[in-house]
C-alpha cells in the first residue's frame, strides 16, 4: 500500500487525470458516509477542511458543534478501481474537526489515533488482522433485497455449489488494487455465506481497510444484482456473521509474543477482564446476541490454545505464537471505536501487570453451563449497555468516558 504525503497526493491527482474525489468518514455506528469534491478543492480540504452539516449524521448532531469539517488523511488515498480509469475517482478517509481545527470529541477515528499514541508511549504498536463473514442474497424483481441466499453451498465448497466464487474474486482484486491486503477467501458454512481473511496492519490502517472492505463488498454485490449482509444473524437456524480480530504487539520489527510474552499476556488479560464492559462496542445490534453460543461463536469469557470455540484463542504457527484472536465481535461495529476500546482495555492490563487465568481447553458447553465457573458475555444488547454504564474502566479516563457515554446514549435512543 502506497503511503502519500499531502504534496504527493496533490501530485498524484494532477498526474493521473483524477476528476472526482470522495472524502469518506463513518458515523458513530460505523456506517460509511462521504462527500464528493472537485480536484481543485483538495488543497483547501487538506489545509482547512471541507464543511458539512453534521446535524443529520448519527452521533455528530451536537447542537453546539453543528458545523464540522472533513480533513482528508493523505495516507489513505486510493483509487476506486471499478470506476473509469480516465477521469477517475479517488477516495480519502477523513478526520472530523470543528471550525477552529480542533478534533471533534466524538470522532471515533481520532479517538483510535489517541489510543495508538498511548501504545507507542509504552514502546509498542498494535497490529490487527481481520477475518470477516458476510451473506450474499438475491434481490427481487424490483431490485429489493430478499433473504434468499444466492447459493446453497457449505464450508469450503467449490463451484457450482459455491455460486459466489467470481464475486469474491472481484472483491479481492478490487481490494488489492486499493491497497488492502486480502490473504484468502472461501465459501463459509451457511448458504450464500462467505469469508475473507486479511493481512494484519497497524490498528488505524486496519480500521480504514475494514471500512473499504465493507464498501467494496456492497458495491460488487450490487453490480452483480445481489445484496450483501454483514448482520450478525441474518438467517434463523444458520451460522451468524462474525468478525475475528487477530491481534499482535510489535516493538520495531520484533513480535513481542516471542520476545516479551509477559507484556502480551497482560495486554490480553486487560481485554479479558473488561470484556463485559466493552462488548457493546463490539456487538452493537440486538441480533448480535443471538449469535453467541451457536456454531462455535463464544458465549463464555474463556481462552485456549487449541479450542476454536473459546472467546480468546492463542494459536501456534509452525511452533510459534504470533498473538491472539478475539472471536466475539461482528462486522456491524464501528471499527475505529471498537479497536480503540479493545486497545484501551489492553493497555490497562499492561499498566497494571494483570494476569490471565489458566486456559480452558477441553470442557464442553454443558460442563461450562453446569460448572458456572466462568463469566458470560452479555446476553442482550440491553445487558451490554448496562455493563458499560456501570463500568469503572470506561469512567476513569475523561476521553474514554466522553465518547462511551455519547455512544451509549445513541444506542439507547436508536437501538433499544
Amino acid at each position: 500500500m502506497a503511503i502519500y504525503t499531502k504534496e504527493e497526493a496533490l501530485e498524484y491527482i494532477e498526474e493521473n487525470d483524477v476528476r472526482f474525489i470522495r472524502l469518506a468518514f463513518s458515523d458513530m455506528f460505523g456506517n460509511h458516509k462521504n462527500i464528493s469534491i472537485q480536484p481543485d478543492m483538495l488543497e483547501e480540504a487538506f489545509d482547512q477542511g471541507i464543511g458539512f452539516d453534521a446535524f443529520r449524521i448519527s452521533g455528530y448532531d451536537d447542537p453546539v458543534l453543528r458545523d464540522l469539517f472533513l480533513v482528508p488523511d493523505p495516507r489513505t488515498l486510493s483509487i476506486l478501481p471499478w470506476r473509469p480509469q480516465t477521469g477517475g475517482v479517488v477516495r480519502f478517509y477523513c478526520d472530523v474537526v470543528d471550525q477552529n481545527g480542533n478534533p471533534f470529541p466524538y470522532d471515533a477515528r481520532t479517538f483510535l489515533k489517541a489510543s495508538i499514541k498511548k501504545c507507542k508511549k509504552l514502546g509498542f504498536n498494535c497490529r490487527v488482522g481481520l477475518r470477516s463473514e458476510f451473506y450474499l442474497f438475491r434481490n427481487d424483481e424490483e431490485g429489493r433485497p430478499t433473504r434468499e441466499p444466492m447459493d446453497q453451498g457449505s464450508y469450503f465448497d467449490v463451484a457450482p455449489l459455491d455460486g459466489a466464487e467470481n464475486i469474491r474474486r472481484e472483491i479481492c482484486l478490487s481490494l488489492a488494487d486499493m491497497g488492502v491486503g486480502p490473504k484468502s477467501s472461501h465459501h463459509e458454512a451457511g448458504p450464500g455465506q462467505n469469508e475473507i481473511d486479511f493481512k494484519a496492519a497497524n490498528a488505524l490502517d486496519s480500521a480504514d481497510h475494514f471500512m473499504t472492505y465493507k464498501n467494496v463488498v456492497h458495491t460488487m454485490a450490487s453490480r452483480n444484482g445481489l445484496s450483501a449482509s454483514f448482520e450478525p444473524k441474518p438467517l434463523e437456524g444458520k451460522p451468524g456473521n462474525g468478525l475475528h480480530l487477530r491481534m499482535a504487539l510489535y516493538s520495531a520489527a520484533e513480535n513481542l509474543t516471542e520476545d516479551r510474552p509477559e507484556i502480551v499476556r497482560s495486554f490480553m488479560a486487560g481485554i479479558y477482564n473488561r470484556m463485559r464492559d466493552i462488548t457493546v462496542f463490539l456487538n452493537t445490534q440486538k441480533d448480535s446476541y443471538l449469535r453467541f453460543g451457536e456454531n462455535e461463536a463464544p458465549k463464555y469469557i474463556t481462552w485456549s490454545y487449541e479450542n476454536q470455540s473459546r472467546l480468546f484463542r492463542v494459536p501456534m504457527n509452525h511452533g510459534k505464537q504470533e498473538g491472539f484472536i478475539l472471536r466475539s465481535p461482528d462486522s456491524m461495529m464501528n471499527p475505529y471505536l471498537a479497536f480503540a476500546m479493545v486497545i484501551e482495555a489492553g493497555l490497562c492490563g499492561v499498566e497494571r501487570e494483570e494476569k490471565l487465568p489458566e486456559p480452558l481447553e477441553a470442557a464442553a458447553a454443558h460442563e461450562l453451563e453446569n460448572g458456572k465457573r466462568y463469566d458470560k458475555l452479555p446476553l442482550s444488547l440491553a445487558e451490554a449497555v448496562e455493563c458499560a454504564r456501570t463500568s469503572s474502566f470506561l469512567q476513569e479516563d475523561e476521553d474514554r468516558s466522553r465518547i462511551a457515554t455519547h455512544f451509549l446514549d445513541l444506542i439507547e435512543k436508536d437501538m433499544l
